[in-house]
């Protein structure tokens, strides 16, 4: 069995983290840097009140009442953009355009122009920009990844991963707002298609069906994926019922199972081709485990390097490429599309 020994990255500091945004997913991504070394130097928000009371609680030195105060701020090195989807391109750019590096949450924005052009952005001005895609970055997934390249299960043929929760059904809530790319795509199936992208690589051909809500958005969403050698991927993600959300890698010569919950720090089982258990992964993490993410900024920094090799810019716009032909399937587009 692999040991679970190896100790959880500790920043050196050296990045000046600014957060752009103050909802529950800055505040994860806050609380995983400041245990680990991480330095946040200043937050954004749209309301300086907010700002402050996120400054507070993290103890972070500046707090801007614009967003755009905060791209400006020149102690700021990296940005990290934890606004609804509708407002990531916006975001990314503004940051980029006033020369930070820039970690923007997932999806990466709300569909493949408005990826493509922030990609064109950050490669103009020499920039980092890096989805927020956490689970390619934890080290389950790079066990995975290492058991697939030493021909441990064979030669894939399959995979199959889902992502399913109990999410709320408010029309006001954004997740069921189309203005602000609401729906289980771009929160729940952005994950399984992007495992699906990192392991086989971009679909040649995409299939999908599923179910819309009142408000325009989908709901659950059923993908089946043909990749290059004829290799297959299935996905299911629903914001209307919570699933197992475990994940499986099909080969000639066995089988990876990542246990619940797949995309976060889990347990990853090997089994050959007699169905026998023959290697298994699993590492404590402290915190959720953003600070993974970070760390890769962090490196790329300091190695003077723009582009990571764990999800390349071009793979974060092949993702959206493919969730707009999901879309497209589904019939559903967003305002201002």
């Amino acid at each position: 069995m692999t040991p679970t020994t190896e100790a959880a990255p500790i920043s050196d500091g050296n990045v000046r983290w600014g957060i752009l945004a103050t909802g529950g997913i800055a505040r994860v991504f806050a609380r995983d840097l400041s245990m680990h070394g991480h330095r946040i130097v200043a937050v954004g928000s749209r309301s300086l009140e907010n700002a402050r009371g996120f400054a507070a609680e993290f103890d972070v030195p500046s707090a801007h009442g614009t967003y755009q105060d905060l791209v400006a701020d020149p102690e700021v090195d990296a940005i990290y953009v934890a606004t609804p989807h509708t407002f990531h391109a916006t975001n990314a750019r503004a940051a980029l355009e006033h020369g930070k590096h820039v970690l923007v949450e997932k999806a990466f924005t709300i569909n493949a122009g408005e990826a493509r052009r922030v990609v064109e952005l950050a490669s103009e001005r020499g920039l980092i920009v890096l989805e927020a895609m956490w689970t390619r970055f934890l080290p389950h997934m790079a066990f995975v990844r290492r058991a697939i390249a030493e021909g441990r299960i064979g030669e894939v043929r399959s995979l199959h991963a889902e992502h399913g929760q109990r999410l709320p059904t408010d029309p006001a809530h954004r997740l069921n707002a189309p203005e602000l790319g609401g729906g289980a795509l771009l929160d729940l199936g952005v994950y399984p298609l992007s495992f699906a992208h990192d392991l086989l690589g971009p679909p040649t051909e995409v299939m999908a069906t599923g179910t819309l809500g009142p408000t325009g958005v989908d709901l659950s969403v059923a993908t089946i994926l043909r990749h290059a050698g004829d290799r297959i991927s299935t996905t299911y993600s629903s914001m209307e019922s919570l699933s197992r959300n475990t994940a499986q890698v099909l080969g000639s010569e066995g089988r990876i199972e990542i246990g619940s919950v797949w995309y976060a720090p889990a347990r990853v089982a090997v089994y050959d081709a007699d169905d026998r258990l023959v290697d298994a992964f699993e590492r404590p993490v402290s915190g959720r485990g953003m600070q993974y993410q970070a760390t890769e900024v962090e490196r790329l920094i300091g190695a003077g390097e723009t582009v990571s090799p764990l999800l390349t810019p071009d793979d974060s716009v092949a993702v959206m490429a493919t969730m707009d032909q999901v879309r497209a399937a589904l019939g559903v587009r967003y305002p201002g599309e």
